[in-house]
C-alpha cells in the first residue's frame, strides 16, 4: 500500500510538470494607454513593458466597460448577460452560482486555485469566490476599498486594510497590491514545492478611486513631473484644468507603477524558482480608464461603449512556447480568456458546458489557421435588466455599431430617446471619428441584425434570466452573514447617502433562529427600528449613542426571503426613516 501511494504519488507530480501553471492578472480601472509600452510618455512600467516584449499579443482584444461584467465573463467564457451580472452594485453584480467557473475546472483537473484582491461577484454565500472554486481566498469586499461594504473600522483604507482570508476578516500591514502580491507569491511558492500547479488570480483594485491612500514615493515622484495635457499630443479630452486634476493624475501614475513593481518581484519568483518556462502568464484591463488621460487617441473611457472604455492590452507570457513579439489582429474578448487557459492547459471542456468564448492558443502560436469570422457584443449600463438597444456597441472584424446612450438608467431609451446608430469602419478609422452609416446601410442592418440575435440569446438562457441571486442564509458553510448596501436591492438606486433605503433578497436554507443585528453609521438620534421579513415585522428601539440593534430571536422559515430594516427617527426633520448601514445575520439554532 505504502509503494502504489508513492507511485501515485510520482505519477500525479510526473503529470503536473507537463502542463503549466497559470498567473493571471487584471487591473481596475487601468486604461489602455496606461503602459509604457503603448507610447504613454510619463508613466513607468518597466516590467510591464519588458513582459510585452516577451510574450504573444492579441491587439484588437475587448472587456465590457466596467468592472464586475468583465470578470463574470472572465471567470466563466460566457457574457455576463447570462450569469445575472447586469451592474456593479445594489444586487446586481453577484454571479448566479450555477455558472461554472475556470477555477472550478482547473480544481477538478487537479489545480491549486487561489484569488488575491477584486472578485466583485458577490460577497456572501454562494456566491463568494472559495464557494466558487477557489481554495485560497484573499479579497476585499464589494466592488473596491473605499465603498459601503467596507469592514467597520477599515473605511477606505488602502494602507493597512482589513481583508477577507477564506472567509474571515483580517487586518493586514502594508499597501493592498503590495499585500495581494505578497500572499500570492507565498501560496505560489507553497504549492510548486508540494509538487502541485496552481492557478493564481491577482486582481488588484488599483488604480481604481478613491486616490487618497497611494504609494507615498511614487506619488511625490509624479507630483514632481510634468503631467500637463501637452505630454499627451493628440489626446482629445485630457485637458488638465487645475491642481486637482494634476494631483489626482499623479496619483494615479503612482497605483500603476507600484502595480509594476509588483510584477517585477512577480517575475523574479519565477525565476528563482526556475518555473517561468512552466508558467503561463496573462496581464489584461478590466476596462477602460478611470480619469482622462493618455488613451492612445482612443475615444470614451470606463463606462463608453466607444474603444477607450472597452479596449484593453493581453499580453500572454509562455517562454519556449509561445514566440515573442508574436501578434494577432483578429477580434477577441474577455469570453476567450477561460478557453484559451483550459486549452493550453490540456484540460477538457466540461460536458455541457457551453462557453461563448474559443481558445486564442492557436493564433497566439502565430498558426495559420482557419478562423472564422465573428462578432462580438458589449452592453452594460445600470438598472435591474438589460434594455434593447441601450449603450451597446457590436464589433466584428471589419466594423463596428454603436448606441453610445450613457451608462445611465435603464429608462433612457424611452420615448423620446431612440436609439442613435453610429457605424464604424475600424480598418479605416479606428478612432470612431467618421460615422458612416447612411453609406453603410446594408452593414447597419446586418450588425443590428446580429445584436438583436445575440439579445434573444443571452436573455434567454435560463427562466427569470435576469432576477438577481439570492443570498443564503442558515448554512453550516455561512452562518454568519454580513449584509452591505453593495447587495440590497434599492429601487432609487441609492447607495452611500444615509438616507437610503434598500432591502435584501435571501433564501433561508433551512427552519432556524436567527440574532439579526443592524448597523447605524449615523447615531445621534433616538428611535425604532423596525425588521421586515416578508409579512413578519420585529421592533426594536435604539438610543442616541447606539450603532447596532440587535432582534436577538427571529424565528425563519426554510424558502425564500424579502429583509429590510427600517429606522424610525423620533426627529422628522432629520430624515425620518432610512435604512440601516448594514446588517449582520447570525444562525444561533
Amino acid at each position: 500500500m505504502i509503494r502504489l501511494t508513492i507511485l501515485i504519488g510520482f505519477l500525479c507530480q510526473l503529470h503536473a510538470f507537463g502542463r503549466p501553471n497559470v498567473i493571471l492578472i487584471m487591473t481596475d480601472d487601468q486604461g489602455y494607454g496606461d503602459f509604457g509600452f503603448m507610447g504613454n510618455p510619463v508613466l513607468r512600467t518597466p516590467n510591464l513593458d519588458a513582459m510585452a516584449g516577451r510574450s504573444a499579443r492579441m491587439t484588437q482584444f475587448y472587456v465590457s466597460p466596467v468592472c464586475s461584467p468583465t470578470r463574470a465573463s472572465l471567470m466563466t467564457g460566457r457574457y455576463n448577460y447570462r450569469t445575472r451580472v447586469v451592474d456593479t452594485w445594489i444586487g446586481r453584480s453577484m454571479m448566479e452560482p450555477e455558472e461554472t467557473t475556470l477555477a472550478e475546472v482547473l480544481k477538478a483537473a487537479g489545480y491549486q486555485t487561489g484569488i488575491f484582491g477584486k472578485w466583485h461577484l458577490g460577497d456572501e454565500y454562494p456566491m463568494r469566490p472559495q464557494d466558487q472554486g477557489f481554495a485560497e481566498v484573499l479579497v476585499h469586499k464589494g466592488g473596491g476599498i473605499g465603498q459601503p461594504s467596507d469592514p467597520i473600522g477599515a473605511e477606505g483604507k488602502y494602507t493597512d486594510p482589513i481583508l477577507q482570508h477564506n472567509g474571515k476578516s483580517i487586518p493586514y500591514k502594508g499597501y493592498c497590491t503590495d499585500i495581494y502580491f505578497d500572499n500570492a507569491l507565498t501560496w505560489m511558492e507553497h504549492v510548486h514545492d508540494r509538487g502541485q500547479n496552481f492557478f493564481a488570480y491577482i486582481a488588484a483594485n488599483a488604480p481604481h478611486s478613491p486616490f487618497h491612500d497611494v504609494p507615498e514615493g511614487l506619488y511625490r515622484q509624479y507630483l514632481s513631473k510634468d503631467l500637463s495635457n501637452e505630454r499627451f499630443p493628440n489626446e482629445h479630452g485630457n485637458k488638465l484644468n487645475s491642481s486637482y486634476d494634476h494631483d489626482t493624475r499623479a496619483r494615479i501614475f503612482a497605483m500603476i507603477t507600484n502595480i509594476d513593481d509588483n510584477m517585477g518581484r512577480l517575475f523574479a519568483f519565477l525565476h528563482r524558482k526556475q518555473i517561468t518556462g512552466n508558467t503561463v502568464v496573462i496581464y489584461l484591463n478590466d476596462n477602460g480608464p478611470n480619469r482622462p488621460r493618455y488613451r492612445v487617441g482612443l475615444r470614451g473611457m470606463k463606462t463608453s461603449v466607444y474603444e477607450g472604455g472597452i479596449k484593453s492590452p493581453l499580453l500572454v507570457q509562455w517562454l519556449g512556447h509561445l514566440q515573442p513579439g508574436v501578434q494577432s489582429d483578429r477580434i477577441s474578448a474577455h469570453i476567450d480568456v477561460m478557453p484559451t487557459i483550459l486549452d493550453a492547459c490540456g484540460v477538457d471542456v466540461p460536458d455541457g458546458l457551453q462557453m461563448d468564448g474559443r481558445s486564442l492558443l492557436p493564433l497566439l502560436q502565430g498558426r495559420s489557421v482557419p478562423w472564422p469570422r465573428r462578432h462580438l457584443v458589449f452592453q452594460t449600463h445600470r438598472g435591474a435588466a438589460p434594455v434593447l438597444y441601450h449603450h451597446f456597441a457590436i464589433r466584428s472584424q471589419d466594423w463596428k455599431l454603436v448606441n453610445h446612450s450613457g451608462f445611465g438608467p435603464e429608462d433612457v431609451t424611452a420615448s423620446p430617446h431612440p436609439p442613435q446608430f453610429e457605424l464604424f469602419d475600424m480598418n479605416r478609422d479606428p478612432y470612431e471619428m467618421n460615422d458612416v452609416k447612411e453609406k453603410h446601410p446594408q452593414v447597419v442592418a446586418k450588425l443590428k441584425a446580429a445584436y438583436e440575435a445575440w439579445f434573444t440569446d443571452v436573455s434567454g438562457t435560463r427562466v427569470d434570466n435576469y432576477a438577481p441571486p439570492r443570498i443564503h442564509i442558515g448554512s453550516d458553510a455561512a452562518p454568519l452573514v454580513d449584509l452591505t448596501r453593495q447587495d440590497w436591492i434599492s429601487a432609487d438606486q441609492k447607495w452611500s447617502m444615509d438616507q437610503s433605503m434598500g432591502s435584501w433578497l435571501l433564501h433561508a436554507v433551512e427552519d432556524s433562529v436567527f440574532e439579526v443585528r443592524a448597523y447605524r453609521r449615523s447615531v445621534n438620534r433616538v428611535g425604532i427600528a423596525k425588521l421586515h421579513l416578508n409579512d413578519q415585522i420585529v421592533t426594536a428601539p435604539f438610543s442616541t449613542d447606539q450603532q447596532w440593534v440587535t432582534f436577538p430571536q427571529v424565528t425563519v422559515s426554510r424558502g425564500k426571503l424579502e429583509l429590510k430594516v427600517v429606522l424610525e427617527l423620533d426627529d422628522p426633520t432629520h430624515a425620518p426613516t432610512h435604512g440601516p448601514w448594514r446588517v449582520q445575520v447570525e444562525k444561533r439554532q
